[in-house]
């Protein structure tokens, strides 16, 4: 008589659940990729503690309060990215237009009396328990979704009327951001305009009449009057570095001390000179490169900037792997804006670049910055994920 052998139920569930999984496109998530982006994000922690616990010990106050914020914003935004890489990106294209749409009306209604004036800009929308929304941030996400969804629709045939179109789209939001004003994550939007406009196959001639109306239009704005004089101050003060060391030039030149301390291996991690007597301003933020090159030394600075080229080289390689071209361009627009911030943020604490504003990606202190970093990752890991199909 035959033997039946009866293979458990918990072993038949368990198989089917395994193959759900192997199925999901979650199974080729990059995880070079994710694992980098979260390594950034954490050492941007320890920095914001190590910059900001001196003071708020001296004031009495939580001396996590920075840390609590900024770790709340990395758990939401690692949800936001979970969120945006389960909808398949083709479809995501197909949401261009509200993402855009809401974009505009958030960046209309934080100029209006909802909106809250912070150090000059009127960009962002207080909410409970000390937390603050920054519409310009998400408008790099959405801008991103909006302009490759509408430029791979007419690759092949950017005509200069598709151009003026492409133009437009972005320039409303440019527009309104500089309202606030901000200069900084204006030229942010415009990067991610050029880099797309270049991958998308629009000619070598316009693009030249692009970047010559960019220069003038930045020009224009520094001596229209539409930045504040401090502003433009900080805008100009690496040209002249070494005059006015208790004005305008104060942040740089501190900053470049804080970093030259550093030397090889740094002072060790919370005892740098500069951090903890709080001879930084805005160290938390801006300046938080001056932690890093302080505590952890030239060793610590390459390290970080290695985990940087990581993520950009890891979305450049995703960009030559999608499958089709809408898949590339917003794979593209993230590695424009996540290079010109890298670039830009480094330079000015070393004193190369201009002062703009402009943050280091998950290293800077601010909740709606961290999270557009995060859903922008999830786009990328998104198109890697479904790029066989």
């Amino acid at each position: 008589m035959a033997t039946v052998t009866r293979v458990p139920r918990t072993s038949v569930v368990l198989s089917d659940r395994k193959a759900r999984l192997m199925a999901t496109p979650f199974r080729h998530v990059d995880l070079v990729l994710l694992g980098s982006t979260i390594a950034v994000a954490f050492l941007g922690v320890l920095m914001i503690y190590s910059s900001t616990q001196p003071r708020l010990a001296a004031e009495h106050i939580d001396q996590l309060y920075f840390v609590k914020r900024q770790v709340a914003a990395i758990l939401v935004g690692i949800g936001l990215m979970v969120g945006v890489m389960a909808i398949d990106y083709r479809k995501l294209r197909d949401l261009g237009p509200l993402f855009y749409g809401a974009t505009v009306l958030g960046l209309l209604a934080v100029l209006s009396p909802l909106g809250h004036a912070t150090k000059g800009a009127q960009a962002r929308f207080p909410l409970p328990g000390g937390f603050e929304l920054q519409p310009s941030e998400f408008a790099k996400f959405a801008l991103i979704v909006a302009l490759a969804a509408y430029l791979s629709q007419h690759r092949g045939d950017l005509d200069a009327w598709r151009i003026a179109v492409t133009l437009t789209l972005a320039l409303i939001p440019i527009g309104l951001v500089l309202l606030q004003p901000d200069l900084g994550t204006d030229l942010v939007l415009v990067v991610i305009l050029l880099g797309l406009l270049t991958v998308s196959g629009v000619k070598a001639r316009h693009l030249v009449v692009l970047l010559l109306l960019a220069a003038t239009a930045v020009g224009a704005v520094v001596q229209l009057g539409v930045l504040k004089r401090y502003q433009v101050d900080r805008l100009t003060s690496f040209l002249h570095q070494g005059q006015n060391t208790k004005g305008a030039t104060y942040n740089v030149n501190q900053s470049k001390i804080a970093i030259a301390n550093g030397h090889l291996t740094g002072k060790g991690f919370h005892k740098g000179t500069q951090t903890r007597l709080g001879f930084v301003p805005e160290q938390h933020t801006d300046f938080i490169f001056t932690v890093v090159g302080e505590e952890l030394g030239f060793a610590g600075g390459a390290t970080l900037l290695a985990l940087f080229a990581l993520i950009m080289w890891r979305t450049w390689r995703t960009a030559a792997l999608a499958g089709d071209m809408f898949g590339t361009l917003v794979c593209v627009g993230v590695l424009a804006m996540l290079g010109f911030q890298v670039f830009e943020n480094v330079g000015m604490t070393m004193g190369i670049m201009p002062v703009t504003g402009i943050p280091l990606p998950w290293m800077s202190y601010g909740g709606s910055a961290v999270m557009a970093y995060f859903m922008c990752i999830g786009l990328v890991l998104n198109v890697h994920m479904r790029r066989f199909t």
